[in-house]
């Protein structure tokens, strides 16, 4: 289903919540996006009529290895999701309706598609607790821990809010983030397109061959 409103403060409320994983718990952010879609649409994807920069940030890969976001990722049709392996539903979900996905399309374009996970549980997920996680999903997709501030100031260029973890009542360590998947145009390497946690294999499946060639799904 793609969302239909052209008013910023509307638009952003609904598409840009905090969730926290494994709680019923959710918190609005602050309005920051304007989209543009279509009514009766039954795509998933919300279409930004003022894309994202990509964020300059600088973090650690699985490989314990500096890893430029930018840079690394320049020219290249790109997603990004911000989450955490403890996760015990959202988070796992998403990234295997993308990994499913990413393997029904050709394999050249899947060499050029780039998936990062960007953790914010930092403190437990380390380079190594993020290549285990995602060895199991996609090792193709690059896991990127670092400072809490630093995670938290690249999802907040993308108007994503999360929280630092904390613990519920019986001692669960709880992560708050927000949980759309933000594509990035190969053609602009700006953040154009947005998918909320409802989103399914099938849509990405329908939609990104057109991401990988910088279209409007």
């Amino acid at each position: 289903m793609r969302k239909k409103t052209f008013a910023a403060a509307l638009a952003a409320a609904a598409a840009l919540t905090l969730t926290a994983c494994g709680s019923s718990d959710n918190s609005s952010s602050s309005p920051v996006a304007e989209v543009s879609a279509e009514t009766g649409s039954e795509k998933a994807a919300t279409v930004l009529d003022k894309p994202f920069e990509k964020p300059d940030l600088v973090l650690t890969d699985t490989q314990g290895k500096s890893y430029d976001l930018r840079e690394a990722t320049k020219g290249q049709p790109t997603l990004i999701y911000f989450g955490y392996t403890n996760c015990p539903d959202i988070c796992p979900l998403t990234m295997n309706n993308i990994a499913v996905a990413k393997k029904q399309l050709p394999k050249a374009e899947q060499d050029k598609l780039r998936i990062v996970f960007v953790t914010t549980d930092p403190e437990r997920d380390t380079p190594a607790e993020l290549g285990k996680w995602l060895k199991g999903i996609d090792p193709a997709v690059v896991g990127l821990t670092g400072s809490f501030s630093t995670i938290q100031g690249g999802a907040r260029q993308l108007g994503i809010s999360i929280d630092p973890p904390t613990k519920d009542k019986d001692g669960k360590v709880i992560s708050e983030h927000g949980t759309q998947v933000v594509a990035f145009s190969p053609k602009t390497d700006a953040g154009y397109v947005l998918y909320g946690e409802d989103a399914t294999v099938d849509d990405y499946t329908k939609d990104l061959p057109k991401l990988i060639k910088g279209q409007t799904p």
